[in-house]
């Protein structure tokens, strides 16, 4: 087994971000699809299980963040050290990744278990609904564990420049849900109908393929895993690394859920059809903003790997190519959804209310997507260099400081219509703002190496 080599600090930018992108694309949407099919399925049950799912979302997108932290933390340090040629560093951070990850999900679904019933009520779902929800987010919270150590490990991957076999990973497990989905909610056979609990079951079956095969990959085809015990203080000296940029991370990421969760709370007193409506239009937005999220998995190992080997001209070309990139497809996606958002919340309900509140969020909020996925990528970037703070700024200021308020005063003139005009608005803003500040902090970087900033 070869060590990874630093393979980012040379050739073509764009060809090396296309070629990294491409299997994070697909591997993405694969995931985002078998979300989106969740949703479809449970359309068919009907519509207070699509309306429990949307309450539960929120919470599915918390522990996502924490594992989207620790993976951050885990790309930055574990790139900058393959970066910096030391292999026996990247292997050992990559092992203590996985064995924080657990520690810290473990504890994290603990306390999930014991606050379902008073969390779901806080967010103001019937009271008629939470045994709905508690069913699904019992099971869900069973398997945060190995879900997100399969996902860090899947970080470590991407660090070496390989996002091929993280991504056919994500593929495989996709695959798995969607064949385990309408078995687990219908029934089959001997199998019960489970409905609701048959997706997270489902869910939980496919990321135990991916904790089992990242395993797999990690140890025998990237020597990225050791089983060797490690020194206590070695130990605590790669925890400390990962978590000085994963604890910002997945506070920066943690912000958007919490926040939405206010926003589910709002939309509430408007009825469970509107939060039905509104976790549909959430299922649709998160596939199509699935090559802003390729990017942004890829910019922070490109970016780890060039600040190590002083190359911050070539982030500086990066960070140029992904926002011309992020501007022109936020700008094809928002007029397809214009005409066909109408449509496509159609496929998962026939609730005029609940098609109504779908479609009129895919007509406002994607005029935005060009300035999020600007966002996106450019915290990315700041966590790469091994510095979250500015991205955990920027996601206070868009989310707290910017969406909330212009959505509470929003809601009072313009109802539903308001919420989601708010939240459009406060994309646009931070993407100008974090595009500036990140070209402003590479721009020194190229000064103190003494490099020429490209045009």
């Amino acid at each position: 087994m070869a060590a990874p080599q630093p393979r980012l600090t040379q050739g073509s930018v764009g060809h090396q971000l296309v070629g990294m992108s491409v299997p994070v694309l697909f591997g993405i949407f694969m995931m985002m699809m078998q979300g989106f099919i969740d949703m479809w399925f449970i359309g068919r049950v009907g519509d207070s299980e699509l309306a429990a799912l949307s309450f539960a979302f929120p919470v599915l997108m918390v522990v996502t963040s924490v594992a989207i932290g620790l993976g951050a933390g885990t790309s930055s340090v574990v790139a900058r050290a393959i970066g910096a040629n030391d292999h026996r560093r990247a292997r050992r951070l990559a092992t203590d990744s996985l064995i924080l990850s657990f520690g810290i999900t473990a504890m994290v679904s603990a306390i999930g278990l014991l606050t379902i019933a008073p969390l779901f009520r806080l967010m103001g779902a019937p009271e008629e609904m939470i045994p709905l929800i508690s069913g699904y987010m019992r099971i869900l919270y069973v398997g945060v564990p190995f879900v997100v150590v399969g996902m860090v490990g899947m970080s470590s991957m991407r660090a070496t420049g390989d996002t091929r076999l993280p991504s056919m990973l994500m593929v495989l497990a996709s695959i798995i849900n969607v064949i385990l989905d309408p078995i687990l909610i219908f029934g089959l056979g001997p199998i019960p109908r489970m409905e609701l609990e048959g997706v997270a079951l489902a869910g939980l079956l496919a990321r135990g393929s991916i904790f089992v095969g990242t395993i797999y990959l990690m140890r025998v085809r990237l020597d990225m895993l050791t089983f060797n015990k490690p020194d206590t203080k070695e130990l605590m000296s790669s925890w400390r690394d990962i978590l000085h940029v994963g604890i910002p991370a997945a506070g920066t990421n943690a912000i958007i859920p919490v926040a939405i969760g206010v926003i589910t709370a709002m939309l509430a007193q408007y009825g469970t059809d509107t939060v039905a409506g509104f976790g549909v239009a959430s299922r649709v937005e998160s596939l199509t903003l699935v090559m802003f999220y390729a990017l942004s998995a890829v910019i922070g190992p490109f970016v780890g790997q060039n600040i190590s080997g002083n190359r911050p001209d070539r982030i500086f070309r990066a960070l140029k190519l992904c926002t011309l990139f992020c501007l022109g497809t936020g700008l094809i996606i928002a007029v397809m959804l214009a005409f066909t958002g109408g449509w496509v919340a159609g496929l998962f309900s026939e609730n005029a209310e609940v098609r109504s509140v779908a479609t009129s969020f895919l007509l406002v909020v994607p005029i935005s997507y060009g300035a999020y996925g600007i966002v996106m990528v450019m915290n990315a970037s700041f966590n790469g260099m091994g510095k979250p703070m500015p991205a955990v700024h920027i996601s206070i200021a868009r989310m707290v400081a910017i969406y909330l308020p212009l959505a509470f005063v929003a809601e009072k003139f313009f109802g539903v219509a308001g919420i989601f005009a708010a939240y459009a608005l406060a994309n646009v803003i931070t993407g100008v703002i974090s595009y500036l500040w990140a070209r402003s902090s590479v721009a020194e970087q190229c000064d103190k190496h003494a490099v020429t900033v490209p045009a």
